[in-house]
C-alpha cells in the first residue's frame, strides 16, 4: 500500500482531531449529550473510532519517524482536551502563573503523547500490509505495551488510559473483571485496528466481522457473571461532602469553617460509618481537638481523612478509623502524586513557581492491613491512588469494601470529577467490591461491584449521601492475575508481526 498523497500537515492536524474525538469516549460527555437528546447517547464508541483513524493513518506513512509524529499529534490532541485540568490546578490553586502555568501543563501532555508516538515508530517498523490480521494484532498489541508504559514508568501517569472509557453501558466493561483496565484497552484497540481494516479492505473480511462480534458478545456475556458474593451485614454509611473552597481550605483562620461543616453533616447524617474525604479536617490527627473527634464520632465509628505524623518524624496524607471509645487504626497513603505531594529528585525548584500546602508527604508501606469494622474489613485509598489498580489488589481478599478519600477542589469544575468517578467504575469491576468515594467538592458516590453507580451527590454542593453498603469476598480473574493477563495477550499479539520479520533459518 503505497503512501496516501496527502500534505504532512493535514495527516497531523487529522491525527491532532482524532485524539481529540478520543476524549468524547470519557466521562462526562456521556451525561452532557444523554442530556441534550431525548435518549441515551452512547459516547463508548468514540475512543474505538478514533483509534480507528489513527491505524489507518499508520498505515499510510512511509516511515517511522512519520508515524512517531502522527502518534505525538493524536496524544496532544487527546491529553490537552482531557486533562486541561491540570492548568487549573496550576494557576488557579497552585498559584503559578498563568504562562508558566501553560508551558507546564503543554510540557506535561507533551510528556504523555510520547508513548502513543512510541507506539507508532514501532508499528510503521513492523507493519506488513499484505497480512491484514497480523498489523491488526501488531497495532493493539503495541497500543496496550505502551499505555502500560505510561501507567507505570516515572511513577506512572494512567488517566485517560482507553479501557476507561468502556464503563457501563459498554459491552466491554465485562472483560474489565478478566483482563483488567489495559485488556480492555487492548480489546478496544483490537476492534479498532479491525475496523481499519475492514475500511481499507472495501468492508469485505469476514473473519474482522466475526472477532468485532465475538469481542463485544463476550464482553455482554462476562458482564452477567458474578465473581464476588455478598460478606457480613452491610453498613450504613454517610459519606459527606463538605464543598469547603479550596482558596478557604488552607487559611488558618477559616479552620472553622470546615470543622463546622463537617461537624453538621456528621450530626443531621447518623449512620454506622461516617466517613470524611480527604485532609477534610486540614490538621494533624494529634491537633484535632478531642471534642470535635468526640462529636464527630458521636453516632459511631468515623473514618478520617487527615495528616498523620510517621514514626521517622515526617508525615503522611493518611485515613484514621476512629471508634467513639477513641481506639484508633490508621492508613498512610503509599502511591504519591508527584509534583503535588513531593518533589521528585531534581524537581525541588519546582516549588518556588507553585505554592502547594503540605507537599512533602511521606509514603505509606506498600501493603497495609485493612481496618476492621464489625463483620467488615475496610481498605482505604487516598484520591490519585485509585488509578492504580493492580496495586489496589494488594488488599484483597481479605478487604470487603474500598473507600477512597480525595479533595477534587484542586481541579475546579472541570473534567477531572467525572473522569475519576469512571475510574472507580473500573476499580470496581476489578475487584469485584462496592467502591465507596467521599470527595470535598464530588464526586461523591457509591459504586456496586458491577461498575454502575448505585448513588451520588451533585457536584459542588454540602450534603451527605447515606447509603447501604454491602461488603464482598472473592476474587476476579483479575485480582488473581493482576495486569500479567493483558501484558502476555499484548506480547502475544506482537509475536506474529516480530517473527515474520525475522523468519527461522533452514535447517
Amino acid at each position: 500500500m503505497k503512501p496516501a498523497a496527502v500534505p504532512a500537515w493535514r495527516r497531523i492536524a487529522l491525527a491532532a482531531a482524532l485524539g481529540a474525538l478520543c476524549t468524547l469516549g470519557f466521562a462526562p460527555f456521556d451525561a452532557y449529550f444523554t442530556a441534550h437528546f431525548t435518549a441515551h447517547f452512547p459516547v463508548w464508541p468514540a475512543p474505538i473510532f478514533s483509534l480507528a483513524g489513527l491505524f489507518l493513518l499508520w498505515q499510510r506513512v512511509a516511515t517511522p519517524r512519520q508515524a512517531a509524529l502522527l502518534g505525538l499529534a493524536w496524544g496532544l490532541g487527546c491529553f490537552l482536551t482531557g486533562v486541561s485540568w491540570v492548568y487549573v490546578s496550576l494557576s488557579e490553586f497552585g498559584d503559578m502563573a498563568p504562562p508558566l502555568a501553560g508551558v507546564a501543563t503543554l510540557l506535561f501532555c507533551l510528556t504523555l503523547a510520547l508513548f502513543p508516538a512510541l507506539a507508532g515508530g514501532l508499528f510503521a517498523r513492523r507493519q506488513q500490509h499484505t497480512v491484514p490480521w497480523r498489523d491488526a494484532l501488531l497495532f493493539a498489541g503495541l497500543w496496550t505495551l505502551t499505555e502500560w508504559l505510561r501507567g507505570t514508568v516515572f511513577t506512572g501517569f494512567p488517566w485517560l488510559a482507553v479501557g476507561y472509557s468502556q464503563s457501563p453501558p459498554s459491552p466491554l466493561a465485562g472483560w474489565g473483571a478478566v483482563l483488567g483496565v489495559y485488556g480492555v484497552g487492548f480489546l478496544v484497540a483490537l476492534i479498532a485496528s479491525l475496523i481499519g481494516t475492514l475500511f481499507a479492505t472495501g468492508w469485505k473480511k469476514p473473519w474482522a466481522w466475526l472477532a468485532i462480534a465475538l469481542l463485544l458478545a463476550g464482553g455482554a456475556l462476562l458482564r452477567q457473571m458474578q465473581w464476588t458474593r455478598p460478606v457480613g451485614t452491610p453498613l450504613n454509611v454517610a459519606l459527606l461532602q463538605g464543598n469547603v473552597p479550596q482558596s478557604l481550605k488552607w487559611d488558618p483562620k477559616r479552620l472553622a469553617l470546615s470543622i463546622d461543616t463537617y461537624l453538621q453533616l456528621a450530626k443531621t447524617h447518623p449512620a454506622d460509618l461516617t466517613v470524611l474525604p480527604e485532609t477534610a479536617l486540614p490538621l494533624f490527627f494529634n491537633e484535632v481537638p478531642r471534642d470535635v473527634l468526640r462529636a464527630l464520632t458521636q453516632h459511631g465509628p468515623a473514618l478520617l481523612g487527615v495528616a498523620i505524623n510517621t514514626k521517622d518524624g515526617g508525615y503522611a496524607n493518611g485515613a484514621v478509623l476512629l471508634t467513639p471509645t477513641f481506639q484508633a487504626s490508621a492508613y498512610a497513603k503509599r502511591h504519591l502524586v508527584p509534583f503535588g505531594e513531593y518533589a521528585p529528585p531534581g524537581f525541588s525548584w519546582f516549588f518556588r513557581f507553585a505554592h502547594i500546602p503540605m507537599s512533602d508527604f511521606t509514603a505509606g508501606a506498600p501493603r497495609q492491613p485493612p481496618l476492621i469494622l464489625g463483620e467488615q474489613k475496610i481498605a482505604p485509598n487516598i484520591c490519585y491512588e485509585d488509578l492504580f489498580g493492580e496495586e489496589l489488589l494488594s488488599a484483597l481478599p481479605e478487604a470487603t469494601l474500598l473507600i477512597n478519600l480525595s479533595n477534587t477542589a484542586w481541579f475546579g469544575d472541570s473534567l477531572a470529577q467525572p473522569q475519576h468517578l469512571q475510574i472507580a467504575r473500573m476499580r470496581a469491576i476489578e475487584t469485584g467490591r462496592t467502591i465507596l468515594r467521599a470527595t470535598n467538592t464530588g464526586m461523591t458516590a457509591m459504586i456496586a461491584p458491577d461498575g454502575t453507580i448505585a448513588a451520588a451527590l451533585p457536584p459542588f454542593s454540602t450534603a451527605a449521601l447515606v447509603v447501604p453498603a454491602q461488603g464482598y469476598t472473592g476474587l476476579t480473574p483479575y485480582a488473581r492475575w493482576g495486569n500479567a493477563l493483558a501484558l502476555l495477550l499484548a506480547a502475544l499479539a506482537c509475536l506474529p508481526a516480530i517473527r515474520r520479520r525475522f523468519p527461522a533459518k533452514a535447517i
